[in-house]
């Protein structure tokens, strides 16, 4: 997948911290041609917590040459040179990129070949301008700071390879990345930050724990739950189907594959092509389909499947709604009906390059927690406002104090490429979405240009206790899809309306979201949802000591708590050090007097030795956590 080139009007959003770290990318590229005077440049903008610049260098850049880079980028800095803006025309930045003269430093015989192709993609009429400090010259469009002393603190963190523009068939470019704060205390505490991030890498921890598994057999970016991983996500889908039922919801089950028609009915193909597995070709399916066709009085006609090209292409399910949409309108519906509200925790398949596979965070095979609310506009304030309140349940209850709804709108020029070309509605449904935002008083920021191609979305960015940011859920306004697949019911007025369709999924897929509690409880998980809630330990091996010990694993396992005996010969140090290393919620040491009292000492992973109590008492108070879902 290309990657984009930003509009002028995403450009012109640029935060004061994405404004520094670009002009820190000039900087860098300054540097760099100051040690190899050869370099040539492509893009080099700002991004999540740092920035990049992509060179094309025959010298291999490695870390050990980031202090003399540092060394270069210091004294540019130091010499407060001002960013310049110059604009130019088409002719004059063609004739510039000729003489070698943008990245440069002046004149050179090789032309600025990739910022000469990125000139011939510039939009007509659209502003060119160059940016200059000191010597540097760059094609940019900006916007930077005032000066490079302003930058402040910064620091190179990392090389690696990237195709320009992001596309296979191009030239392999060198991406240096770097990060830039205002202060050195901001740059030190993130560094502290990644550090910790480090020792909370759901991939350590998630092989330490047991947790889940990748293998070569299997394929990349396809992850399989051990059974200590698995139950972590059937505790999210119980607490989603709780939270469900109560706010109305039905579930629903759907296949994991479908015919291509029913992806080009949604638009998703051609839209989402790129990100969807190969279509699978079966040959015995053309009669099937035929036979199929002449048996059915409804809209999918042999000429519909002829229309649609159908005859034997099947795909992988990338997304639940085109199935939901098709369960909808699988029954009459009346305005009565209304709201709908149809859940799955649906398996999806999409096909992620091999180099954005990363982890839970980025994987082909996805298990989401996904539901579509089919209402009357009337009803879309409250349902969207419903939802949003489900997310800050969901915050509260995993304890996330800090989230952002990113609302992501359309650009109106790639209407038909980008985005589906309904231009009034596009319109209707983001002023709808920004006025239901402003009044529930959530705080937002608005992005163009990154709505799905059916509709506006929101994007839920959470923090971790660490300050590590993720992107968790979305919730998302479709008012093409339900027009695509002809779904109605019938209003007050005995008339055909289309509905609203709502795409929401609080607490997005279970890969991504047992990634971010891995990372963002360490492992320490709460009670309710870790692998092992209780373990039992005995100090000693005698008859009578472990047959109290296993009534004890009868009682809890009797009120479905995860429970364990260590039945090792190993002393109790041994056993206790085996239960935190596993992170064990709760253990249960049991010695002769324990057993004597009918009591159990009670031990916390993190808190230590809470002391002995009745075994009634105890086994009560871990269910009644359990049960309260408590921290």
């Amino acid at each position: 997948m290309n990657e984009e080139r930003k509009t002028p009007e995403m450009r012109a959003t640029m935060s004061d911290i994405e404004r520094l770290r670009h002009s820190c990318a000039h900087v860098l590229a300054t540097a760099i041609l100051k040690i190899w005077p050869e370099a040539q440049f492509a893009a080099g903008p700002p991004v999540e917590n740092g920035f990049y610049y992509d060179v094309d260098l025959p010298h291999r850049i490695s870390p050990d040459d980031f202090a003399k880079i540092e060394a270069e980028m210091a004294n540019e800095i130091k010499a407060n040179h001002p960013f310049e803006r110059i604009e130019v025309s088409r002719e004059e930045a063609l004739a510039l990129g000729k003489k070698g003269r943008l990245a440069a430093l002046g004149e050179r015989p090789e032309p600025s070949r990739f910022k000469l192709d990125i000139i011939e993609n510039i939009p007509p009429g659209e502003t060119i301008s160059l940016y200059r400090n000191g010597d540097f010259i760059d094609l940019c469009a900006g916007p930077h700071v005032a000066r490079t002393g302003e930058i402040g603190a910064f620091k190179l963190t990392s090389v690696a390879s990237a195709y320009y523009k992001g596309d296979e068939r191009n030239p392999q470019l060198q991406r240096v990345y770097g990060t830039a704060f205002k202060t050195k205390k901001e740059l030190d505490d993130y560094f502290a930050m990644l550090e910790e991030a480090k020792k909370r890498d759901h991939r350590k921890l998630g092989r330490e724990l047991e947790l889940f598994v990748f293998d070569d057999d299997v394929g990349p970016g396809l992850p399989m739950f051990l059974p200590r991983g698995a139950v972590i996500a059937e505790e999210l889908e119980k607490l989603a189907r709780e939270t469900e039922f109560a706010a109305g919801y039905q579930r629903v089950r759907t296949p994991h594959i479908a015919r291509e028609s029913l992806y080009r009915k949604s638009g998703h193909l051609p839209y989402y092509a790129e990100s969807m597995f190969p279509p699978m070709e079966l040959a015995d399916d053309v009669e099937a389909s035929k036979r199929d066709a002449s048996n059915r009085d409804d809209s999918e006609t042999a000429s519909t499947l002829q229309r649609f090209h159908i005859s034997t292409r099947y795909y992988l399910k990338a997304m639940n709604c085109p199935h939901h949409h098709k369960l909808f309108a699988a029954l009459p519906r009346s305005y009565r009906d209304l709201p709908l509200r149809l859940a799955e925790y649906g398996t999806c398949y999409r096909y992620e390059k091999s180099g954005e596979l990363f982890g839970l965070m980025r994987v082909r095979s996805l298990q989401m927690n996904d539901a579509h609310i089919y209402c009357t506009p009337e009803q879309f304030e409250a349902e969207f406002n419903a939802v949003n309140e489900m997310y800050l349940k969901y915050f509260k209850l995993f304890g996330i104090e800090k989230y952002l709804m990113r609302f992501s709108t359309h650009d109106p020029s790639r209407l038909g490429q980008k985005f589906v070309n309904e231009a009034e509605l596009w319109k209707q449904t983001e002023e709808m979405t920004r006025n239901v935002l402003k009044r529930s008083g959530i705080e937002y920021v608005e992005v163009p240009n990154e709505a799905a191609f059916y509709g506006p979305k929101i994007d839920v960015q959470v923090w971790s206790v660490i300050g590590r940011e993720f992107t968790l859920a979305t919730n998302q306004v479709d008012f093409a899809q339900p027009r695509r697949f002809g779904l109605v019911y019938k209003d007050k007025d005995n008339t055909d309306k289309t509905p609203i369709c709502i795409h929401r999924a609080p607490l997005g897929t279970h890969e991504r979201f047992i990634g971010f509690l891995i990372e963002h409880y360490a492992g320490n998980f709460p009670l309710w949802i870790s692998p092992e809630q209780v373990r039992i330990l005995t100090i000693g091996e005698e008859p009578s000591l472990m047959d109290y010990a296993r009534s004890i694993l009868k009682e809890l396992r009797a009120n479905h708590v995860r429970a364990e005996i260590d039945e090792s010969t190993d002393k109790i140090n041994g056993k206790i050090q085996r239960a935190e290393q596993m992170k064990v919620h709760t253990m249960f040491v049991i010695g002769k007097r324990d057993m004597e009292a009918r009591a159990v000492s009670v031990r916390v992973h993190g808190k230590g030795n809470l002391g002995a109590k009745p075994r009634a008492e105890a086994i009560g108070e871990v269910l009644e956590k359990i049960r309260a879902r408590a921290a």
